[in-house]
């Protein structure tokens, strides 16, 4: 990052990460949804996260069934929601849930912890959202130290690992069952026991998909992931160097639960760095003159288009928002871009 905080500009593709195809940084991924996710990303030719900035539940829900094909990650703010419903089986997340395994796609949501590290546990697995039981992906700004990233990790491991306890009760309470079935046609047994998978995940067995899975990836894993934000595209924002190469070695550290950075550039320097870069500040000029100047929002937003972030600064996944939403045609738009994203990782890598 530069020293004045403002876009960097040198290249940043030399780490052999950059020269990869997705496919084969995949392969050699360690972190189970990192893997997954560059595969998506290839299966779906789409390196594009959409930012869901919406304020109801029914915006929300009708832009990821809308644009769901075209991107890889839904990026949510659920306290943005007036109408956020909590309800595990029947709410905006299982329904939301839903709609990201039809058409494949990973959610993230955008809650940017920064606080003690009991704080942020508390924040993630407990209260009225319980953000890690629906969101794949989550993030933190790494302000008040290591401790928020360390305090994170540790309580995705232990919902990681109760989790699959879970499941194993459930999966050995329906062979029981089966088991208890047979024997009663002879003498009449009935049996009763819990499964306690959440219903609003595909693994409880009550959600029928039929054809309206996507097709060529299985489900995601139950790993849960994190980003640190290293970098932000505001202006004048406070997150120099010092800050940056703290979360980098950090996200070193917790390499099994951080997938990577939101950030400007790649942050990958190490030979066995495997993070992904997931950049917002992404516009594209208007169709009717690519040629035009990218601005900026007047509130402090700087932009990019998907060329120099992907195909100069190395960025992985390119976040874009109201360029999208506010189209005349947000399905268009949204085509759009992960065409021009997808054109400038082809490029990269050639």
């Amino acid at each position: 990052m530069s020293p004045n905080n403002e876009h960097p500009t040198s290249s940043n593709t030399h780490h052999v990460t950059a020269r990869q195809s997705y496919a084969l940084r995949a392969e050699k991924a360690t972190h189970p949804l990192t893997s997954y996710l560059l595969r998506l990303m290839t299966l779906k030719s789409s390196n594009l996260c959409l930012s869901a900035d919406v304020s109801t539940a029914n915006q929300l829900l009708s832009l990821a069934n809308s644009l769901g094909p075209a991107i890889v990650v839904l990026k949510t703010h659920y306290d943005l929601i007036s109408n956020w419903d909590y309800n595990p089986s029947t709410g905006t997340a299982a329904r939301l849930a839903r709609i990201a395994r039809r058409h494949g796609f990973l959610i993230f949501e955008d809650r940017k912890f920064g606080d003690i590290g009991n704080t942020v546990q508390l924040q993630y697995t407990e209260g009225t959202a319980r953000i890690v039981e629906w969101a794949n992906i989550t993030n933190v700004n790494m302000v008040p130290g290591k401790a928020a990233v360390d305090a994170l990790a540790e309580a995705g491991r232990k919902w990681r690992e109760r989790k699959r306890y879970e499941l194993n009760v459930g999966l050995s309470a329906d062979r029981q069952r089966e088991r208890d079935g047979r024997k009663a046609s002879i003498v009449s047994i009935t049996t009763v026991s819990q499964h306690f998978e959440p219903a609003n995940s595909p693994r409880s067995g009550g959600e029928d998909f039929g054809e309206e899975v996507l097709r060529g990836i299985e489900e995601a894993p139950l790993e849960r992931g994190l980003l640190i934000l290293a970098q932000m595209s505001s202006k004048g924002n406070f997150m120099n160097k010092e800050y940056t190469d703290a979360c980098v070695e950090s996200a070193r550290e917790n390499s099994d639960f951080v997938m990577g950075f939101i950030a400007q550039e790649s942050l990958n320097r190490q030979e066995d760095d495997q993070f992904l870069c997931m950049t917002p500040g992404c516009q594209l000029p208007p169709a009717e003159d690519e040629d035009a100047e990218v601005k900026g929002d007047g509130k402090g937003q700087q932009y990019n288009t998907p060329q120099k972030l992907i195909g100069q600064m190395g960025a992985d996944i390119i976040i874009v928002g109201r360029g999208i939403i506010k189209a005349a045609d947000p399905i268009i738009e949204a085509e759009r871009y992960r065409q021009k994203g997808w054109e400038a990782y082809e490029e990269r890598i050639a």
